[in-house]
């Protein structure tokens, strides 16, 4: 499966939570790459690994673990910096889950291994 397939398999499999957690996190920026030019959908590839995860999560730690994991895992640790910085995100995250009835308890259709990017 492409790259983008994956993405909009996931998409269609989340809904708005895919919107909302791509949202939040292309506003939090944490990487500053939005703030630089990149486009909109620059953390999607990061969305798409975070998303499948969160049915791990029992707390915004969890979340705030997953999320930053996600972010070395892509960028590395120099590039991704320090944790702190998602702290904010991941609450908002968890706080988005929490209302939402998609999630956090789901993965991806054939996911069961992590996104690839």
């Amino acid at each position: 499966m492409s790259r983008a397939d994956r993405r909009a398999s996931l998409k269609q499999a989340y809904g708005e939570l895919y919107a909302e957690v791509s949202r939040l996190v292309r506003e939090a920026d944490p990487i500053r790459l939005i703030a630089i030019g990149a486009p909109d959908d620059e953390y999607d590839v990061e969305v798409s690994t975070i998303l499948p995860r969160l049915h791990e999560a029992t707390s915004a730690s969890d979340v705030h673990r997953i999320v930053y994991e996600e972010f070395v895992r892509w960028f590395d640790a120099d590039i991704a910096g320090p944790p702190e910085i998602y702290v904010a995100v991941s609450e908002e995250i968890w706080n988005t889950c929490q209302r939402s009835a998609e999630a956090p308890n789901r993965e991806a259709p054939g996911d069961h291994h992590g996104g690839v990017r």
